[in-house]
């Protein structure tokens, strides 16, 4: 199979994964980034590009996503590690939490609250945004939609626990969510819609957002055959 290199480049870029440069030549770098693209969407992380990996880079079309400043936010870093890339997350995070260290603190409140405030720096974050229940009643209540910040309990549904990320996809059993502090990285990970506690979106935002419907290993099902 044929692949063209500079269009995978250019939309590993535009999905905030470093190729290099723009030249359709396959080197360290755009395999690095494609191995972190996979990674994140739960692909065996290989540089090998084959169907599957050219459908998930595939853009989605424009009337199942709608381009949310939060959703563009958060793609940036996405392949980010807490290990690795520390010091560029401390400072990527808003001021509000930059002062806790993603190795030792769980940092999922925090991108949710740096994605958000980077797309509307006087938007109101619930008063500890680290907590991830603490984002349960935060905004407004939505269906689960892409863009949506979405509330998991962890451990059990009346435990203090939680996770929080952004409706990325979904399948038959599972939000694919985009969210911080997953496997210690930026990720677009699998939670069963089992654990959903809440479904929100920011006040006074029109929600714009529809469900866009994945295989379990992310990539689209079309719905449209015409």
């Amino acid at each position: 199979m044929t692949v063209d290199y500079r269009w995978v480049q250019t939309r590993l870029r535009e999905l905030g994964f470093d190729p290099g440069p723009i030249d359709g030549v396959r080197g360290p770098r755009t395999d690095a980034a494609v191995v972190a693209f996979k990674r994140s969407i739960g692909f065996r992380a290989r540089p090998y590009i084959g169907p599957l990996t050219l459908a998930a880079l595939e853009p989605r079309p424009d009337h199942e996503r709608v381009r949310l400043p939060w959703m563009q936010e958060a793609a940036k870093i996405r392949g980010l590690h807490e290990q690795r890339d520390t010091a560029r997350l401390r400072r990527w995070f808003d001021k509000s939490v930059s002062w806790i260290d993603p190795r030792d603190v769980p940092w999922c409140g925090a991108f949710v609250a740096t994605a958000h405030r980077l797309a509307d720096p006087h938007i109101a974050l619930p008063e500890n945004p680290l907590g991830a229940r603490n984002w349960r009643d935060w905004g407004k209540s939505t269906d689960p939609v892409h863009g949506a910040t979405l509330v998991f309990w962890r451990v059990s549904p009346h435990s203090w626990q939680g996770h929080v990320g952004f409706y990325h996809g979904e399948d038959a059993t599972h939000f694919h969510v985009l969210g911080g502090n997953q496997s210690n990285a930026v990720t677009v990970s699998r939670m069963a819609k089992e654990r959903l506690l809440s479904s929100r979106w920011p006040d006074g935002v029109p929600v714009t957002g529809r469900r866009i419907h994945l295989t379990p290993g992310g990539v689209p099902i079309s719905s449209n055959e015409a």
